[in-house]
């Protein structure tokens, strides 16, 4: 993915990443790569799966095991539908065992999409394939985080789940036959993005998915052997690096629950990003329903010479119960935050391909001031703050010189979200951000009525169910012990 745009100068505030307050470690990664739609991801999962010497660790949401991992491609050395990869990769490697943990509820939407788990079974009946449905979380709680770890060498943490319907490429054109399911159904634009780590930040991204699988099974696993080739390298020879030799911050949430200990570390570091921002906040959000991140922001708002902030959403939430719960939250935060913007600071926006057609936003980005970047499987909403388990990585610049390089990166990616968000070529944004355009004169200058763009999001009126809904947040709690006591507020 080429990037390309110098960051500018801002004053360094104290650190936004401090382990064990904003952050669970800090740990080296000899590289990191983001990356933007699922095309590039599934095409990478394929190659590093088939580099795996030792162990293959899946935690997600969901897996659909007939997904095609590279439509298209022509290459017949592996199997490209996941579930028979999966079975050829134990058949072939000897010493390899997979495991998946998988949302114990999310097999609800497997079913309606047609699958079984008699159909799951024929793809995993290999003794070296374990799969586990996650429910060591609280009642109403989902298990949310999207790693994925491969001999604690190389892993991928972000928001990309294995399933239908996130396979887009990043021209995300209306109608695209190879983002069809299994059974034929069209399948919309969907914009995502993921991040690739190795080093340390894999090896500690590793000790999470063993303890993940130990509070869901009982099972005690030691970290995988060394490979027994020196020099083996997991990494997909596809995957350019954006920066080589720089440190992650991975960030958890992880509500209470008998054995498991809270953490809200992702919580902190939002709140602790969007105080320290200077110049920008930029949000990519699959929602905008946190009421606490919601008063961050509307409080940067009222100040005097205070940030932008900028949100890329979708126009609406996926399926008829999130657009009542989320959608309504989003209402009453989104009209929170334009009713605190004293000098017309805010924006929110929602993508659309050529033909009009809303791209569905999924990714979970945030930059502040082009010195600080988190990506991962957090929402803005409640439950991501303390009731679902997320897991985030971030990487910050200080203002010391040899971390130029680490915020021209930063910015080249906001600009190429930009680029791809607007249909314009990177280079024409990067020179319109250095000519002291903000982000809003940015996309000011290039959204257009028609054609892929950025549109202002339209708040829609809510009704009083809506209302009672949003306000009580009692599909979308803060935390276990807030959710008896409004189910009790609702009925009563």
């Amino acid at each position: 993915m080429t990037r390309s745009a110098a960051p500018h100068d801002v004053a360094q505030t104290e650190p936004i990443l401090r382990s064990g307050q904003t952050c669970w470690r800090q740990v080296p990664a000899d590289r990191f790569a983001l990356i933007v739609d699922a095309e590039d991801y599934f095409a990478a999962l394929k190659v590093a799966m088939t580099r795996a010497e030792k162990t293959i660790f899946l935690v997600g949401w969901d897996f659909d095991f007939r997904i095609r991992l590279n439509p298209g491609s022509r290459d017949k050395t592996w199997p490209d539908k996941l579930g028979a990869l999966l079975t050829a990769l134990v058949k072939r490697k000897p010493d390899l065992e997979i495991r998946l943990l998988k949302w114990d509820l999310s097999i609800l939407s497997t079913l309606a999409r047609g699958s079984t788990p008699l159909f799951m079974l024929g793809w995993l009946a290999q003794p070296r394939v374990h799969l586990c449905l996650d429910h060591a979380h609280p009642l109403g709680a989902c298990h949310h985080q999207k790693i994925v770890v491969i001999d604690d060498a190389f892993a991928f943490c972000g928001g990309i789940d294995a399933t239908v319907g996130r396979w887009d490429t990043r021209a995300h054109r209306s109608k695209d036959k190879r983002r069809d399911s299994e059974w034929g159904f069209a399948q919309g634009p969907w914009h995502d993005a993921t991040a690739a780590v190795d080093g340390g930040a894999a090896e500690a991204l590793g000790f999470l998915a063993r303890d993940r699988w130990r509070l869901a099974t009982g099972e005690t696993l030691p970290p995988p052997e060394p490979p027994p080739q020196p020099g083996h390298d997991v990494w997909p020879p596809m995957l350019k690096p954006d920066l080589t030799n720089v440190m992650i911050a991975i960030a958890r949430t992880q509500p209470h629950y008998e054995g498991q200990r809270a953490a809200h570390e992702i919580e902190t570091q939002y709140l602790a990003a969007i105080g320290a921002a200077r110049r920008s906040i930029y949000i990519e959000s699959q929602y905008c329903a946190s009421r606490k991140i919601g008063e961050a922001l509307a409080r940067r708002l009222q100040e005097k010479d205070g940030p932008e902030v900028v949100i890329v959403t979708p126009k609406s939430a996926d399926g008829w119960l999130e657009e009542k719960v989320m959608g309504a939250a989003r209402v009453l935060v989104v009209g929170m935050l334009r009713d605190s913007d004293r000098d017309d600071r805010f924006r929110i926006y929602y993508p659309v391909a050529a033909d009009g057609t809303p791209i569905y936003v999924h990714a979970k980005i945030m930059i502040v001031d082009d010195r600080f970047l988190k990506i991962g499987s957090s929402n803005l909403n409640n439950r991501s703050m303390g009731f679902d388990t997320e897991c985030d990585l971030a990487i910050e610049a200080s203002d010391r010189a040899e971390d130029r390089r680490v915020r021209a990166v930063i910015a080249g990616i906001t600009t190429d979200l930009l680029a791809e968000h607007l249909g314009v070529d990177p280079q024409v944004i990067a020179a319109a951000r250095h000519a002291n355009g903000t982000l809003i004169d940015v996309i000011g200058k290039f959204a257009r009525p028609r054609g892929r763009t950025l549109k202002p999001l339209k708040l829609r009126d809510l009704d009083e169910a809506e209302k009672q809904l949003a306000e009580t947040q009692i599909l979308d709690p803060e935390r276990p012990a807030r959710l008896v006591p409004k189910l009790k507020r609702l009925f009563r």
